[in-house]
């Protein structure tokens, strides 16, 4: 009986002791980084490549599934993270892929972006580069 009472309190006490690890890595994660901040400010039209993409490999050498975030622009860079605002939703996502193939916008989002942020049919975007650092 008294080698369970104190394995009880070794659990608890790795248990207390993770938990208060846990909550100092959060809190300094928290306040140590601050992540990129963005720099210009453009705007632009774009539209949802839509669920008709999911399947589809890129021409940055990924595919394209319901969970993808990110855009498709004719010369961004592969794999460079914008920030994408509409309707006071800003993200920072990857370019995932060469486009949009449809002419009249200059990005397409991908459908799980364009839920995301509540984007519907071809609206104007704005969208700025990552600070250097």
């Amino acid at each position: 009986m008294r080698l369970a009472t104190r394995e009880i309190a070794l659990l608890a006490l790795a248990l207390l002791g993770g938990a208060i690890a846990l909550a100092v890595t959060a809190q300094t994660r928290h306040h140590t980084a601050s992540g990129p901040k963005p720099v210009g400010s453009y705007v632009a039209l774009a539209g949802s490549s839509g669920p008709e993409a999911f399947g589809r490999k890129t021409a940055c050498g990924g595919v394209i599934t319901s969970a993808t975030e990110g855009v498709a622009h004719p010369t961004l860079p592969c794999g460079v993270k914008i920030f994408i605002t509409f309707h006071g939703h800003t993200v920072f996502v990857p370019v995932v892929d060469r486009g949009p193939y449809t002419q009249g916008r200059e990005f397409d989002l991908t459908d799980a972006l364009a839920r995301r942020v509540g984007l519907r049919g071809v609206q104007e975007i704005h969208w700025s580069y990552a600070e250097a650092g």
